[in-house]
């Protein structure tokens, strides 16, 4: 069973970077894919970027040249660097393994002040 956690959200101005961590424990290998979504408030939860361990990236359309997503499977770390962030990026992120019926950290808040 595989345990997310996400660290490394807060509050940046619009223009901002941040960069986001999920640390992964509780098997020997990351799975095959992971991901960041985000929730905002009244919204759905939206994929924002995923990664497949050979390397294959998908991004939402809203933030593709501005997130970039990676993997040290070494670590068991994936990471989500956010540029250019602006207050439509403001939302709870959340690191998942597996794919929607995989696995699931508790979200990490990102908000971005105009």
């Amino acid at each position: 069973q595989v345990q997310l956690v996400e660290s490394g959200g807060g509050l940046v101005q619009a223009g901002g970077s941040l960069r986001l961590t999920c640390a992964s424990s509780g098997s020997m290998f990351m799975p095959y894919i992971m991901g960041w979504y985000r929730q905002a408030p009244g919204k759905s939860r939206e994929l924002v970027a995923s990664l497949s361990r050979g390397g294959a990236t998908n991004y939402a359309s809203s933030v593709k040249g501005r997130f970039t997503i990676s993997r040290d499977n070494n670590k068991n770390t994936v990471y989500l660097q956010m540029n250019s962030l602006s207050p439509e990026d403001t939302a709870v992120y959340y690191c998942n393994a597996g794919g929607v019926y995989g696995a699931w950290g508790q979200g990490t808040q990102v908000t971005v002040s105009s």
